[in-house]
């Protein structure tokens, strides 16, 4: 069973003031699975506050009682790992085993969080004079507006929500109206463990409509959103206007380069793995990829291979390597993109086509000697197609890296650690991994530079987006 979504607000579950509800598919076949409910300005003024209220309990809470709450939620999640992944499956598409995944690591995001709020320890500062002590403490910045996307409805609301109750904020997220349940499921999660009424409010409905009305209002006092290049620079001046801390997780187009020196099997293995993981609908998944002249007609042919070799269907079913997309509009999208690219002079190796007229499938797609000029080298496709390009030298291969505005992810294979060290210097982006796959764990950064935004959503420094710094400085006189 699939169940509705009720917004969450002061501790309660619950409809909206209006009673207007969203229809909610399973992209596997297009058709109604459930509906969620579609807040209004009277719900928002309820969550805000209640957050302002739950804000007031929170922060007084020993950093070590929050801890305690957080790691009870943490458990809860994974004992609930089962029914939650199907859940996700069914409102998103991804095979049922990375549902799992991803809930089993939002609990040790949590758990993560939650013991670095243990560790926000402050500063003493030596004074210049005898009798004078300068000290600075971290204090919660304050109730958090949060907004979340749909490929990852329990990941990226986890790295949210763990941070500002870490930090002792509270929170209103505004989930995804696309995979709603799962979300709902992680902010249950936190509620069953103990956290204090208006701590945690969970709100959907019209994004722009909600984003606007919460990001100006003066009981906000920080802002995170994932999502795309274009909302996330409307939001961050937004933000900006009203002078509201903001963390930015922005859209990417990571370049993959393959070296002639590299070990082709590997790189083949895991690149093809995370450009068709979640359907290629992952803002780090590699987009790019750049393989030197000598072996890219070799890496070409074992990645085709690769592609040709996914089992594409239904989430549900545990033989499935790669769901559906998540909605129509993706279907077109990626149609779109690979149509430009073969007009453009791309040669198709295989894939490029939906599959079927039910729910909305579409064939891991490879795309070869794509000229610069198609839109998928210089737009984000999120979805399943990966473009191939070959390259000569180094310097050659790092500008083409370095050519676009975004900058969230890139990868590079080689067996030679001066190349390794070069590459990693020389490339501009938040993150970057060689010789393996090494993103998103919670006890590292993740997050992007130039258009892809700024902050992290991962490591200690994840923390500081929502601490304030204050300097107390004293004497005895």
């Amino acid at each position: 069973m699939y169940p509705d979504t009720s917004l969450f607000i002061d501790g309660v579950w619950g409809p909206s003031a209006s009673g207007r509800t969203i229809p909610v598919l399973n992209p596997a076949t297009g058709e109604p699975v459930g509906k969620v409910a579609h807040a209004d300005k009277a719900d928002l003024d309820r969550a805000l506050k209640a957050a302002h209220k739950g804000f007031q309990v929170w922060k007084k809470m020993s950093a070590f009682e929050r801890y305690k709450i957080m790691r009870k939620a943490a458990d809860i999640v994974r004992a609930r790992v089962d029914d939650i992944a199907r859940i996700m499956t069914i409102e998103q598409g991804k095979p049922v085993g990375e549902a799992k995944i991803e809930t089993m690591l939002a609990g040790d995001l949590i758990d993560w969080f939650a013991e670095e709020g243990r560790r926000t320890y402050g500063l003493t500062i030596p004074a210049r004079a005898d009798g004078v002590q300068q000290l600075v403490f971290k204090e919660p910045v304050g109730p958090v507006a949060a907004f979340t996307p749909w490929n990852f409805p329990i990941n990226q609301a986890v790295r949210k929500v763990s941070c500002a109750l870490a930090a002792g904020c509270s929170i209103i997220l505004k989930g995804p109206e696309e995979t709603p349940a799962s979300c709902a499921e992680l902010v249950k999660a936190f509620a069953e463990a103990g956290v204090p009424e208006g701590v945690i409010n969970l709100v959907y409905g019209v994004p722009s409509e909600i984003s606007e009305y919460l990001i100006p209002h003066p009981i906000i006092r920080k802002v995170t959103f994932t999502g795309s290049t274009a909302v996330g620079k409307h939001l961050a001046s937004l933000a900006g206007k009203y002078m509201k801390r903001i963390t930015m997780e922005l859209g990417g187009h990571a370049p993959a380069i393959v070296f002639e020196d590299a070990d082709l099997d590997t790189a083949v293995k895991i690149l093809s793995a995370n450009k068709f993981r979640n359907a290629g609908q992952v803002c780090v998944a590699p987009t790019r990829f750049l393989i030197q002249e000598k072996v890219y007609d070799a890496f070409v042919e074992k990645f085709t291979d690769a592609a040709k070799a996914i089992k594409v269907g239904d989430g549900l079913d545990k033989d499935t390597r790669m769901g559906p997309l998540a909605h129509a509009r993706r279907v077109d999208a990626i149609e779109a993109f690979v149509n430009d690219a073969v007009e453009k002079g791309a040669k198709l190796k295989t894939g490029g086509k939906r599959i079927g007229n039910k729910g909305y499938f579409f064939e891991p797609t490879v795309l070869t000697d794509v000229p610069l000029e198609a839109r998928i080298m210089n737009e984000e496709p999120f979805g399943p197609v990966a473009a191939f390009r070959p390259f000569s030298t180094f310097d050659e291969v790092v500008k083409e890296a370095n050519r676009l505005e975004y900058g969230l992810a890139a990868y590079a294979y080689t067996r030679s650690a001066k190349t390794a060290a070069a590459i990693g210097a020389a490339i501009e982006s938040g993150m970057v991994s060689i010789n393996h796959h090494g993103l998103a764990l919670p006890e590292v950064p993740f997050g992007g530079v130039k258009d892809s935004g700024y902050g992290s959503e991962g490591g200690s420094n994840a923390l500081e987006a929502y601490l304030n710094f204050k300097f107390i400085t004293q004497t005895g006189l």
